[in-house]
């Protein structure tokens, strides 16, 4: 469970909607990763500060699935191969190559929210990513809890579902243990909860207390 305030929400460019829900628009987004059996990092950029939504915060390279790009799992997946060329300058990753890690699903209580599915690629060999200085201005390199020390440190901002992720890829040892863990794995959807008290809201995930009342 996770306290934040409205005003943290709303700076977010995620703002309440606390009496009606907004269709979640399907997205993409890919954690491409570097190492082998011994090291484990992560690419994070870093979105416009001046864009209306999340701008300045550190994300995973991704976006919304285009209307081309169709539906289901082969749309995902070309939108996430897309995305990292478009943000961060990386080609060669094959779609059918990704290996589909979660699925999260803005809470209803947002206005602007997606239905995302995230997934995994190697960094491709002789790959060099680079940010388009447009939409993404910044990028690095993390050990997942290096990001969440950044994070905690200021030096860097992060999001809720970022911040779960990386807590979640900070439990692997390696590239390789965290491949091994998710190639084949079922992928079942979260959809967090907003709960206000007062002017603070609790960011409640399926299983947490709370989240069922």
């Amino acid at each position: 469970m996770t306290k934040v305030s409205r005003d943290d929400i709303e700076l977010s460019g995620a703002q309440l909607n606390l009496e009606g829900q907004t269709t979640p628009r399907q997205a993409s987004s890919v954690i491409v990763i570097r190492g082998a059996t011994e090291t484990l990092e992560v690419l994070l950029v870093k979105r416009n500060p001046a864009q209306r939504f999340m701008g300045g915060v550190w994300v995973f390279p991704g976006g919304a699935v285009d209307d081309h790009e169709g539906e289901g799992d082969e749309a995902h997946r070309a939108a996430g191969v897309r995305e990292l060329e478009e943000e961060a300058a990386i080609i060669g990753v094959d779609a059918a190559s990704l290996v589909k890690f979660s699925r999260w699903i803005t809470p209803a209580e947002i206005t602007i929210r997606f239905d995302t599915h995230f997934f995994i690629a190697r960094l491709p060999q002789g790959a060099q990513p680079r940010v388009d200085g447009q939409e993404c201005v910044d990028m690095g390199w993390f050990t997942p809890q290096g990001a969440l020390d950044a994070n905690r440190d200021e030096k860097i901002v992060l999001v809720f579902p970022t911040i779960k992720h990386l807590e979640q890829l900070s439990r692997f040892a390696s590239a390789d243990d965290l491949l091994g863990y998710a190639t084949g794995r079922e992928v079942i959807a979260v959809q967090p909860k907003i709960i206000m008290s007062g002017e603070v809201a609790r960011i409640v995930l399926p299983g947490e207390p709370g989240f069922d009342e």
